[in-house]
C-alpha cells in the first residue's frame, strides 16, 4: 500500500509578460512513497525539487500526469485522490487531514502569538490540548518561553524556521513534505529535527524531503531520487 504515487507528472511555467515563453520545470516524474518511508529528492539548485513538493501540495498544478495521495476515510475505506485533477475543496481537505508541509519560509498571520501559530495546525483538537503539544515542540526546538506570546515576524530567521518546523510536525498526518527544514539551524537543532523525522517514520508517516545537508540526508533517507532524471539537466 502506497501513501503517494506519482506517474508522468509534468510542470511548465508560461511567462505571459515575456511573450508567452514556456519554461519546462520537470517532466515524466515517477515517484512512489510507502508509509514509514522517507524519500529524499536530490539534485542541484534549480533542478525542480521544491517544484515537485509544491505539485504534491497542490499549489503548483500539473500540466500532465497523476499525483495520487491516499486519503483514509473510516466510513468508506481508503481512497486515492489525484491532486493533479482535484478540486480546490478536495485539496483543502487533503491539507487538513492528510498532507503536512514544512516550507522554506514561515508564512503566518501577523500579530498572532508564536504558540498559537503552532497550535492552530492541530486542527480539530481542543485548544488547550493543542497549545500543550505546541509548547512541547517549542521546548524541544529551543524556542525560549518568553518568545511564545510574541508574533514570529519579530524573530530571527533561525527561530522562524523552528516555528515553521513545529507547526508542520504538530499534526499527525499520513504524508509529510519537507523543503530544506534544517537549512537555517545549528547542529543541535538539526539533530532535534532528525529525531522528529525518525519519530514520524516510526508512526508510519510517509515523508518526501529536500535536504542539501549530507549528514541530515544520510540520517533520514530510505531512498534517494535524483530530480535531474525528470529535467534533462543531469551533469555530464
Amino acid at each position: 500500500m502506497l501513501a503517494l504515487e506519482i506517474t508522468g507528472a509534468a510542470k511548465t511555467f508560461t511567462m505571459h509578460l515575456q511573450g508567452g515563453v514556456r519554461l519546462p520545470v520537470v517532466a515524466g516524474v515517477d515517484l512512489s512513497v510507502a508509509p514509514g518511508e522517507c524519500v529524499v529528492l536530490t539534485g542541484p539548485s534549480g533542478a525542480g525539487k521544491s517544484s515537485v513538493l509544491k505539485m504534491i501540495w497542490g499549489s503548483y498544478r500539473c500540466d500532465a500526469g497523476a499525483i495520487m495521495v491516499r486519503h483514509g476515510d473510516t466510513m468508506v475505506g481508503d481512497t486515492m485522490v489525484d491532486v493533479a485533477r482535484a478540486t480546490p475543496r478536495q485539496i483543502l481537505a487533503l491539507r487538513r487531514d492528510v498532507v503536512g508541509y514544512v516550507s522554506q519560509f514561515l508564512r503566518a498571520v501577523p500579530r498572532v502569538p508564536a504558540i498559537d501559530v503552532v497550535a492552530e495546525a492541530a486542527g480539530r483538537q481542543p485548544r488547550e490540548t493543542a497549545r500543550a503539544a505546541a509548547a512541547d515542540l517549542l521546548r524541544r526546538l529551543a524556542i525560549p518561553e518568553r518568545l511564545w506570546p510574541l508574533p514570529p515576524a519579530t524573530f530571527s530567521g533561525g527561530e522562524q524556521q523552528r516555528i515553521n518546523i513545529a507547526r508542520g510536525f504538530l499534526p499527525d498526518r499520513p504524508l509529510l513534505l519537507l523543503d530544506e527544514p534544517t537549512a537555517s539551524l545549528d547542529a543541535a537543532n538539526r539533530a532535534v529535527v532528525v529525531d522528529l523525522i525518525r519519530a514520524k517514520k516510526a508512526r508510519c508517516t510517509a515523508v518526501v524531503a529536500v535536504a542539501h545537508d549530507a549528514e541530515v540526508r544520510d540520517a533520514i533517507a530510505d531512498r534517494l531520487v535524483d530530480v535531474t532524471r525528470f529535467t534533462g539537466t543531469r551533469p555530464q
